[in-house]
């Protein structure tokens, strides 16, 4: 099949209040990877970021998803946060040894900064990142704000991205940040998420972007806005993003990712989403 122009994802594979309105009733805790599969193309996997899996857990996922599906896991918070990318090397070899199951289902390997990771710590990223294998696919998030003054420090950061074929994520936190803090869900996205610039630059084939969604869908439709022009260029000069949908709580993530996506469709050429399993009888048919 021909590669996708773009793919799709939210940011986990399982919440318990998708039961009714995506997985279908029934549906057990080890089916629902399986079942996300058959709609979205990629999945963000969030859980490395607290801890490293089992090799048993990292083979259930690979039986779960099929070889077109990607994972894009976040490196454990023991390495970006704690060790700030120091000392490393031996804790990521144990990680992608872990891992090694999956290499050939990962989009790409994310490189979650902490807001202490400022511009004197960027040759430590440099240095880290010829620890994966030349094949890897890797994306870094920056969360400094000098990263984000379009100054010498972003200059040098996005250049060197730029040489080294690494995709610098994008992080579109504007419309949960545009939300009343009415709600706990909101409240606690609003202290957690990064309130950052959106600079919409590739700096190789896979730009991400990760979309903080208002938890009023409609409010979504002017945000999104810019990414109906970008995201489309990207794909006529031959690259594929990878398009993340988050909501504060979640909850409405799958049809936020359904709304915007159909969006997309109306200026670009996308294959169409698969039926939400709860909506499908026969929800073991792959849309691929």
């Amino acid at each position: 099949m021909p590669p996708l122009p773009l793919r799709l994802g939210l940011t986990m594979w399982s919440h318990s209040q998708w039961q009714q309105s995506f997985y279908g009733k029934g549906t057990s805790n080890a089916e629902r990877l399986e079942k996300y599969a058959q709609v979205f193309h990629c999945v963000e996997g969030n859980t490395t970021f607290y801890a490293t899996p089992s090799l048993s857990t990292v083979n259930n996922w690979r039986s779960a998803t099929h070889e077109d599906f990607r994972f894009t896991f976040k490196l454990p918070k023991a390495i970006t946060h704690q060790q700030m990318l120091n000392h490393s090397q031996a804790e990521l070899k144990n990680f992608l040894t872990v891992m090694e199951p999956l290499h050939d289902r990962i989009g790409q390997w994310t490189i979650q900064l902490p807001a202490a990771f400022t511009f004197e710590h960027l040759d430590r990223l440099k240095r880290f990142c010829t620890y994966f294998p030349e094949s890897s696919g890797l994306g870094v998030e920056v969360r400094n704000l000098v990263f984000f003054n379009k100054g010498e420090e972003e200059k040098q950061l996005n250049q060197w991205l730029l040489e080294k074929g690494i995709n610098r994520i994008i992080m579109d936190s504007r419309p949960v940040f545009a939300a009343d803090p009415s709600s706990a869900a909101v409240i606690d996205a609003q202290q957690k998420k990064p309130k950052v610039p959106v600079h919409a630059i590739a700096t190789s084939l896979n730009p991400m972007v990760r979309f903080i969604g208002h938890p009023d869908i409609d409010q979504n439709s002017q945000f999104f806005q810019p990414w109906l022009k970008k995201l489309p260029e990207w794909i006529e000069q031959g690259k594929q993003p990878y398009l993340m949908i988050h909501t504060p709580d979640n909850i409405q993530a799958p049809e936020l990712a359904q709304n915007l996506y159909s969006k997309l469709q109306e200026t670009t050429s996308l294959p169409e989403l698969r039926t939400f399993p709860a909506n499908d009888g026969d929800s073991q048919i792959s849309m691929f």
